[in-house]
């Protein structure tokens, strides 16, 4: 080990530490401290969006709440910027920092089911699969995205919305508490009854208020088996589609969600391989109750129009939870813009054909998902994500494989965001924002804004936890 280590501080410059300060600190933990030069320390500062290579001066790998105590006591003592990583899926990259030190929960896996109860107690380092693995062994489930290698914790804490939500709300809506370690350090467990305004402000406000060590979930009964898959269009009928479609979704009952991505066919092997490589419409449609209901649900959208392929059937709930990952490997490169809409209109529709037939890379898509429901009958102010209006949420997803295509990819999403918003509600989902999209955050809690900076401001007035979709404290925003 080096002497001295160069270390990233909460205001942008460095400090040095030295070696007794550094072995103190590894000494201090049960799970590892990684510095540059350490074996496995690459590995660790590696996340699912390839744009993000960044090099933290220090990883704690935690191994459980005493570590994430210790790292985050180092942090705030020696003023070290202090970034937290759970599944590494954050699109803006911040889950990692460079310089300062990084509190890596990956290693805190653990999902305890409470079959009677209807409960889950799940650790940050969670995946969606993880937890749907476990808790779909007692045909249990909460709502949780559509990629089963995000993090639950970055998910929740942002919101959290998929295919059961229209039917059980979002992620947060499913909370029942939270064990959190706050900027000075200390374990609290906040939920309605304990230290309410904390766990009001962690569904949906994001990293900002302190470290999730673990959280606990209501669970639902679902599957194991549900009605899901795919109806794929050809895109010259996308007008069409998407026209039937918004009359469609309309109509479905809380237990049904139809998707739509616009994109370049995959290689999918149900697919005619003359179709591969060009654009498409595909309807992503998923039932969670009875299956000979959903079947006749499902049977007007099955029957429309000249579809290329048809591949709805019943599957393993965990299975569909799977279907998209192969689209959503780690290593390439992502860039995303996202906007509201409570309908979609004419325009909407016709700007979104014409963008598609620019799609600046084969692995790049614009998707809208279903929501409404349940997410619609709680009030905007009730946790701290306030879009409950919202019918459907796009996703501009850019994503492609060399640095050479940056530019390209990033002008095509930012310019197809822009001509969008005249047909958007304005707000956003604060998990779909990337790094640049500072400016966004106001818009991203609304009404909720001031409330979030006041529970800011008493948890963390010195902003430590500002490595994030930072909401500033009062006492820091005055400067």
């Amino acid at each position: 080990m080096s002497n001295m280590f160069t270390v990233g501080t909460l205001e942008g410059a460095t400090t040095q530490l030295s070696a007794e300060e550094i072995n103190a600190l590894a000494a201090s933990l049960r799970g590892q401290l990684l510095t540059p030069e350490a074996a496995g320390y690459d590995a660790a500062r590696v996340i699912w969006n390839s744009m993000i290579d960044r090099h933290p001066g220090l990883i704690v790998r935690c191994a459980g709440v005493a570590d994430v105590i210790q790292a985050v006591n180092f942090a705030r003592t020696h003023e070290l910027l202090l970034a937290v990583r759970g599944g590494g899926h954050n699109i803006a990259g911040n889950a990692v920092c460079d310089k300062g030190l990084l509190i890596d929960l990956s290693q805190m896996r653990s999902v305890r089911i409470d079959p009677e109860n209807h409960t889950a107690r799940v650790e940050p380092g969670c995946t969606l699969a993880d937890f749907d693995h476990e808790a779909q062994a007692f045909g249990l489930a909460t709502p949780l995205g559509i990629n089963s290698t995000t993090g639950v914790a970055g998910l929740t804490l942002g919101g959290g919305f998929g295919w059961l939500s229209r039917k059980y709300g979002m992620t947060v809506d499913n909370l029942l508490s939270a064990d959190v370690v706050t900027a000075d350090g200390k374990l609290v467990h906040a939920s309605k009854k304990q230290h309410p305004d904390l766990f009001w402000a962690i569904r949906g406000g994001g990293g900002n208020f302190g470290v999730v060590t673990s959280f606990e979930f209501q669970l639902h009964p679902v599957g194991p088996e549900v009605l899901s898959g795919l109806i794929v269009h050809p895109f010259e009928d996308a007008k069409e589609v998407l026209q039937f479609y918004r009359h469609y979704a309309h109509t479905l009952p809380d237990d049904t969600a139809v998707w739509v991505v616009l994109r370049k066919a995959p290689p999918l092997p149900f697919l005619p391989e003359e179709w591969h490589g060009r654009e498409v419409v595909v309807l992503a449609a998923c039932h969670i109750g009875d299956m000979a209901k959903g079947e006749k649900i499902l049977e007007p959208l099955r029957r429309w129009g000249k579809p290329i392929a048809d591949v709805i059937g019943p599957h393993p709930f965990v299975g569909w939870q799977k279907a998209f990952d192969p689209l959503l490997t780690p290593g390439a490169r992502n860039y995303w813009k996202s906007h509201n809409f409570t309908e979609l209109n004419d325009g909407a529709i016709d700007l979104m054909i014409d963008y598609v037939h620019r799609l600046p890379s084969p692995h790049t898509e614009i998707f809208l998902g279903q929501v409404g429901g349940q997410m619609e009958r709680v009030g905007e102010t009730e946790t701290a994500y306030p879009h409950r209006d919202a019918s459907f949420i796009m996703n501009v997803h850019a994503r492609w494989e060399t640095a050479a295509e940056d530019n390209d990819s990033i002008r095509w999403a930012r310019a197809f965001f822009k001509d969008s918003a005249a047909y958007a509600t304005g707000g956003v989902y604060v998990n779909f924002l990337t790094q640049d999209e500072t400016e966004r955050i106001q818009a991203a809690y609304g009404p909720n804004y001031d409330r979030l900076v006041e529970v800011k401001t008493k948890y963390d007035p010195d902003n430590l936890f500002r490595f994030n979709q930072n909401i500033k404290p009062s006492t820091v925003a005055l400067h």
